[in-house]
């Protein structure tokens, strides 16, 4: 089986995640700033199969998509054209950096590095895509 990678994208940084290749557990994988990204995803998918790509979807608590969706868009279009044998599905990404902060207070994490944005970008991926994971019955 090939693995699952989560992608919770901003305009500065990028986090990401990855499945085992199971697809049982989502792990975070790194940080990268948001204009390495392409470059990053070539080269790790030289190394592994990736047959999904879930870009978390911002949107407003009445379901409709944020201000920060005029980013995403052209970047999954961009996604789409540069990977087109990989499939893109784009997730709902509500409080994930809420429940970043708490899964990294809940497990022990200091003031500190609870601070790191890099880390709870790559936390949110990996709540992104353990959520993706639960939803299609994995």
């Amino acid at each position: 089986m090939a693995r699952i990678l989560a992608i919770d994208y901003g305009s500065k940084r990028v986090g990401l995640a990855v499945t085992d290749p199971l697809q049982i557990i989502a792990s975070g994988l790194t940080t990268v700033h948001s204009k390495d990204l392409i470059a990053y995803l070539e080269e790790y998918l030289k190394k592994e199969q990736v047959e999904c790509i879930v870009v978390g979807e911002p949107k407003t608590l009445q379901n409709e998509a944020s201000d920060s969706a005029r980013f995403i868009d052209p970047f999954v279009t961009h996604l789409t054209r540069k990977f087109p044998h990989i499939k893109i599905a784009r997730y709902d990404e509500r409080f994930t950096s809420t429940l970043a902060h708490q899964a990294m207070l809940m497990g022990g994490l200091k003031k500190k590095a609870r601070a790191n944005k890099d880390t709870v970008d790559m936390v949110s991926a990996a709540i992104i895509l353990q959520d993706y994971l639960s939803f299609m019955g994995k």
